[in-house]
């Protein structure tokens, strides 16, 4: 994206402390952060609309914060795809793996940091437009993930309605419905 450093800049002079499979941590000066040792181009954050105005989330187990979270279609630009997969193909593949639904195009409407203070990763939002229903979703057959179609128009009270009944709540669900409504103007 035009404008915007490369994504592993200013990498040099960084110390090693521990590296696994899928993360390193390091440490730069007194920053102490983790690296992704895949996906070098970061993730996918899709917002997908229905014909019917719904929002599309999903719900599935995420150990590191030890339940169950409600979140937008999202996936690592990882080469799941193929090694020459795109940001977009990912959003497209990801879309219809884990909701069921097939788009026509993926639009990009924003690309930012995740947490900036504490990893170097990057999220790309995608408007999925042209949506149509093709199967369940649910994910690969490691994943548990569940579909909620959600009227635009509630899903800010839906949202607090999960989180009283224990989910937790990706922030970047909020972002959805932010660039969800925006797309209705």
């Amino acid at each position: 994206m035009a404008g915007q450093l490369p994504y592993n800049s200013g990498m040099t002079d960084t110390e090693v402390l521990a590296e696994g499979r899928f993360l390193r941590l390091v440490r730069k000066g007194r920053w102490e952060f983790v690296q992704r040792v895949i996906a070098p181009e970061g993730a996918v954050q899709i917002i997908a609309l229905t014909p019917a105005g719904e929002i599309i989330f999903v719900e599935q187990d995420r150990p590191p914060v030890g339940g169950r979270v409600l979140e937008l279609p999202a996936g690592l630009i990882d080469g799941d795809g193929g090694p020459d997969e795109t940001a977009e193909a990912t959003a497209i593949r990801e879309l219809e793996e884990e909701t069921g639904y097939a788009c026509e195009r993926v639009r990009l409407v924003h690309r930012g940091p995740t947490s900036p203070g504490s990893s170097n990763e990057f999220n790309a939002f995608y408007v999925a437009e042209g949506l149509r229903r093709i199967g369940d979703g649910g994910g690969l057959d490691s994943e548990d993930i569940t579909v909620h179609r959600v009227p635009l128009a509630s899903a800010h009270d839906w949202l607090a309605e999960q989180a009283g009944r224990g989910l937790y709540i990706d922030p970047r669900a909020y972002t959805g419905i932010y660039w969800a409504q925006r797309e209705l103007v």
